[in-house]
C-alpha cells in the first residue's frame, strides 16, 4: 500500500472534524501528489505531541524557522508508508528520544489545517499523541532551537491555540 493509500483510509476511518476531513480528501483527490512537499497547493503532515501522561507534561519544540513552541511533527519522505509511521519517525527525530516512544492507539487525535510561506500554501496536518517512556530525556534536534517538557497547565501560555486543541483532544483520549 502507497502512503497516499494510507492516509486515504486513514481519513476516511477519522471520525472526527467531518468538514476538514473533508477537505483533506478532497485536495488528495485533486492532487495525487499531495502527501509530499512539492505539491504546492498543500501537502499532507504528520505529527505527534509528546505526552508523558504520569507526570502530566508534553514536551514541545521550539521551532528554529518558525520561533514557536511545537508538537513534533513534519513533511513526509519517500520511504513512509504510513502518515502515522511517519508522525512516529517525526517525534523520535525531534524529540531526540530514540527509543519507546509508541503512538496512543485510536488513530489521529486531530486534524490541523494551517497556512505556510509560499511557494507552498497548506499543511493539512494529521496530529497523532505519542506516550513517552518512564524516564524519557529529549535532545534537542538541528530543527530546533529547544525542547522542553511543560506541565499541561503551562502549555496554554507558551504555545498557540492550535497546540492547545492538541493537548485537549490528547487528554481526553488518555
Amino acid at each position: 500500500m502507497s502512503l497516499y493509500d494510507d492516509v486515504v483510509l486513514v481519513l476516511k476511518d477519522y471520525e472526527d472534524q467531518p468538514e476538514l476531513r473533508d477537505e483533506y480528501l478532497e485536495h488528495l483527490e485533486a492532487h495525487p501528489d499531495g502527501v509530499y512537499k512539492p505539491c504546492r497547493a498543500g501537502h499532507i503532515t504528520g505529527s505527534a505531541l509528546v505526552v508523558d501522561p504520569v507526570g502530566e507534561r508534553v514536551l514541545l519544540t521550539l521551532h528554529k524557522k518558525l520561533g514557536m513552541w511545537l508538537q513534533m511533527g513534519g513533511h513526509c519522505e519517500p520511504e513512509d508508508t504510513s502518515i502515522a509511521g511517519a508522525a512516529l519517525r517525526e517525534a523520535v527525530e525531534e524529540s531526540g528520544i530514540a527509543s519507546g516512544l509508541t503512538l496512543l492507539p485510536g488513530g489521529p487525535v486531530r486534524l490541523d489545517r494551517h497556512p505556510i510561506p509560499a511557494p507552498c500554501n497548506w499543511h493539512l496536518d494529521v496530529q497523532y499523541a505519542a506516550l513517552a517512556p518512564a524516564g524519557a530525556v529529549a535532545e534537542v534536534s538541528e530543527e530546533s532551537l529547544d525542547v522542553r517538557w511543560f506541565p499541561y497547565e503551562e502549555v496554554a501560555a507558551v504555545a498557540d491555540a492550535s497546540v492547545v486543541r492538541l493537548l485537549e483532544a490528547t487528554r481526553a483520549r488518555l
